[in-house]
């Protein structure tokens, strides 16, 4: 995304007139929803509970950060492979799942702490782009086999599949190439309505559950306790849990990245005020609080930086409001059935475009930041975080703890990034490099 350094229209702390600031804030909505319900459908949980939590989740985040920063949040798709494993490993529970989001938003609350004694050198330090970039391309292609058979490019698969979702890939990478304005930052939502309606035509499309469903109806929250309206679960603390955890590094490096560009959007520095430290305090909380009631992780998200840096206002206000009508949305009972019969062909051709690109944005890391794979160290890091993120590789641990597939990568990456040796800079006045230039002359 192009950073924008006009004057802002309205500052982070005013206020626009009313009619105004509703519209703004149904424009942050639509933003985020592609890209929000996209998560739960594709995970089979409930789209009603991932607004609810996106809406309840940013609000905590403005409390944290005394509403000095313009920031929305919404379902992470880093998330999607570590969970989509865990409730496979447990039978399709989700308990393992949520458990394990819950610890990922306890470890954001410590890395906050740690950032307030420490300073911020040390991620740094611990998460340089040689292993951000592998752990993002190996979270974008963990499911690449789940978006393909979804689409149905499968033996003996559905035409009928097949043809909506190459329409739904092909409607959403035209308007991500050729869109204009606002709609050039919704190409998911476009996507997926384009894939609905010729899926609709095709006969693909159950009506039943929006006629069941009510009017009004109470988000199917998933509660670790027993209530007369909700279900409940156990939380868990397997192999499955700590397998999700590691993920982690890769969403804090994201954050970190998404709050220097909506500093630059609005000419100030959010990490220094009101603080890394504050920033990550709420995003783990709004994670926290969305998996304890049965909702998908939550992230700080680029869409709704990009609606910033296009309308040029960043009131906090128009981001506030927006949660609150995310939260409205998710007691809509219609309108969340309408959601849940969207077919899966539909969710195949998104996600075979949205796994690339969450994978070209790591190999877009190595690029941007330049990283030199002649040095054998890097060759070495990218290369074994890929084979044993997509490999299928399984650690076990004293038969207690197994680790695998993106958590194995990435504490493989952080192990290795820290022990191998740095290869010395090509110098010229070296005596060996002077020896080897003069070989190489002759």
């Amino acid at each position: 995304m192009a950073i924008n350094q006009k004057p802002l229209l309205l500052d982070v702390d005013e206020k626009p007139e009313v009619l105004k600031g509703i519209l703004l804030s149904f424009q942050h909505v639509f933003a985020m929803f592609g890209a929000t319900i996209l998560v739960p459908l594709i995970l089979g949980m409930p789209v009603s509970v991932a607004l609810f939590a996106s809406g309840i989740g940013t609000l905590i985040y403005q409390v944290a950060t005394k509403a000095k920063v313009p920031v929305y949040l919404g379902s992470s798709f880093a998330y999607i492979t570590a969970m989509a494993v865990a409730m496979e490993q447990m039978g399709g529970d989700i308990k393992a799942a949520q458990t394990g989001v819950i610890m990922v938003g306890l470890v954001y609350v410590l890395i906050a702490g740690l950032v307030k004694v420490l300073g911020t050198k040390w991620i740094d330090k611990l998460l340089p782009p040689i292993v951000i970039g592998p752990m993002i391309m190996v979270i974008g292609l963990g499911l690449a086999s789940s978006a393909v058979t979804n689409a149905g490019f499968v033996a003996d698969g559905d035409i009928r599949h097949i043809i909506v979702a190459i329409a739904t890939f092909l409607i959403t990478s035209f308007i991500n190439t050729k869109g204009k304005g606002f709609f050039k930052i919704i190409p998911f939502l476009i996507g997926i309505i384009g894939g609905y309606v010729i899926a609709l035509f095709m006969g693909l499309v159950d009506f039943q559950p929006v006629l069941d469903a009510k009017w009004f109806e109470l988000p199917e929250f998933y509660l670790p306790f027993e209530t007369p309206w909700f279900s409940s679960y156990d939380l868990y603390f397997g192999p499955e849990t700590l397998a999700i955890i590691p993920v982690a590094l890769v969403t804090i490096s994201e954050h970190i990245g998404d709050h220097t560009v909506l500093g630059k959007i609005c000419n100030r520095q959010f990490l220094k005020e009101p603080g890394l430290s504050r920033t990550l305090m709420g995003d783990g909380v709004a994670t926290a609080v969305s998996a304890f009631i049965g909702g998908p992780a939550n992230t700080t998200y680029g869409e709704n930086t990009g609606v910033i840096g296009m309308t040029r206002i960043a009131c906090v206000s128009v981001i506030r409001n927006a949660a609150f009508i995310a939260i409205g949305l998710s007691f809509f009972g219609k309108f969340t059935a309408l959601i849940s019969t969207i077919p899966t062909s539909v969710l195949g051709g998104m996600s075979i475009l949205l796994y690339g690109v969450i994978a070209s944005n790591g190999l877009k890391v190595l690029i941007e930041e330049q990283i030199d794979f002649n040095h054998v160290r890097n060759l070495i890091i990218a290369s074994s975080m890929l084979v044993l993120g997509l490999g299928g590789a399984v650690l076990d641990i004293a038969g207690g703890v197994t680790l695998s597939g993106t958590a194995l990568s990435a504490i493989t990456g952080i192990i290795l990034n820290l022990v191998l040796p740095h290869e010395e800079a090509y110098n010229p006045k070296h005596p060996i490099h002077k020896k080897e230039e003069h070989k190489h002359n002759h």
